[in-house]
């Protein structure tokens, strides 16, 4: 039975997974022990310090202005290189790799419920570029940062790295570096079944629609809104814990987060089509260069091997489940200068 555009479903709705708020209340408690905070000063413990220098998708709504890509090749990145540069060496006498990561995305970066250790896709990333830094995939220090603090926390050297389902574009260019894509993804409608909705269009108006501040799905639903009513919060989790609640109706987020969240709840369910084509990349400061070709370098090996490669490795356990039928990592794309 569908349901009217203000009607809130009960909040004794909390299902799947034992309850995403509940798993949302523990990831806070555990994290308060394991990962430092934001805030905390620079990698080395002194103040801040800027470190200076799907494969197709089906037809959709055409994708809002604001979303189009104007720079050229905005995947494309510096060509992968072992040599050893300034912002390295800092790594290195700090003896950590100090990473931006998620611990809410169920398969990317979450509490693993058996160890409550960081676990996921985007971890496994991490511990490979570290390896190759530092010799030692555990020599991370690992800082859980919002959607919407991705950019500033490498802008204010907070963390070397944020590898944290970041999609490469334009706007995002102009403030960070990217390594080569290391997936790709569409944006895409996460709604109850049963739901009226039936993706990124006319069936939005008068919906609540949650998306995370800063997120690319954010950017889409002001660029055309469909006539719903927009709701923005710091992190992805916080939308399916409002759709749990009934205090919005459907989410916009990536496909590839969203089949996680579809795992944990599932009352939930994909519909409509992916309307744009993203590719997540590792993101850097600006002026870390070395350390771009450095991550490019690692992603090089990482992809190599076809099925037997860390990176289709990393697919069969922790994304597969959620995720079936990728064929592998896109091929990267680089520029000279």
């Amino acid at each position: 039975m569908s349901e009217a555009p203000g009607t809130r479903r009960p909040v004794g709705r909390l299902r799947g997974w034992g309850g995403v708020s509940a798993m949302a209340a523990a990831c806070a408690v555990t994290a308060a022990a394991v990962l430092l905070p934001l805030a905390h000063a620079a990698p080395d413990g002194g103040h801040p310090t800027v470190v200076r220098e799907p494969a197709s998708v089906a037809a959709a709504p055409e994708v809002p202005w604001t979303l189009t890509d104007t720079c050229q090749d905005p995947e494309a990145s510096l060509r992968p290189s072992g040599v050893d540069g300034p912002t390295i060496e800092r790594i290195r006498k700090a003896g950590k790799l100090v990473a931006g990561v998620d611990q809410n995305s169920f398969k990317w970066g979450y509490r693993n419920p058996v160890d409550g250790r960081l676990d996921g896709f985007d971890i496994a990333l991490v511990k490979a570029i570290a390896k190759d830094i530092l010799g030692d995939e555990n020599a991370v220090i690992y800082r859980a940062i919002p959607t919407s603090q991705r950019v500033p926390a490498l802008q204010d050297g907070r963390v070397d790295v944020v590898v944290r389902t970041m999609t490469i574009n334009c706007e995002r260019l102009e403030d960070v570096a990217f390594s080569t894509a290391y997936f790709e993804a569409g944006q895409q409608v996460l709604a109850p079944k049963g739901s009226p909705i039936t993706g990124y269009d006319a069936s939005l108006k008068g919906r609540r629609i949650c998306t995370a501040a800063g997120s690319t799905a954010e950017a889409a639903l002001k660029g055309q809104s469909y006539g719903s009513v927009p709701v923005s919060v710091p992190n992805q989790l916080d939308c399916l814990v409002r759709l749990q609640l009934g205090e919005v109706d459907g989410i916009i987020t990536d496909n590839a987060l969203a089949a996680g969240q579809a795992a944990q709840d599932p009352s939930v369910r994909l519909v409509g089509s992916p309307f744009t084509k993203e590719f997540y990349g590792v993101a850097m400061n600006k002026g870390a260069s070395d350390l771009v070709r450095r991550v490019n370098k690692v992603l090089e090996n990482y992809r190599a091997g076809g099925d037997n490669s860390p990176w289709m490795q990393a697919y069969v356990t922790h994304l597969k489940p959620v995720l079936p039928g990728v064929a592998g990592p896109p091929a990267p794309k680089y520029r000279d200068g």
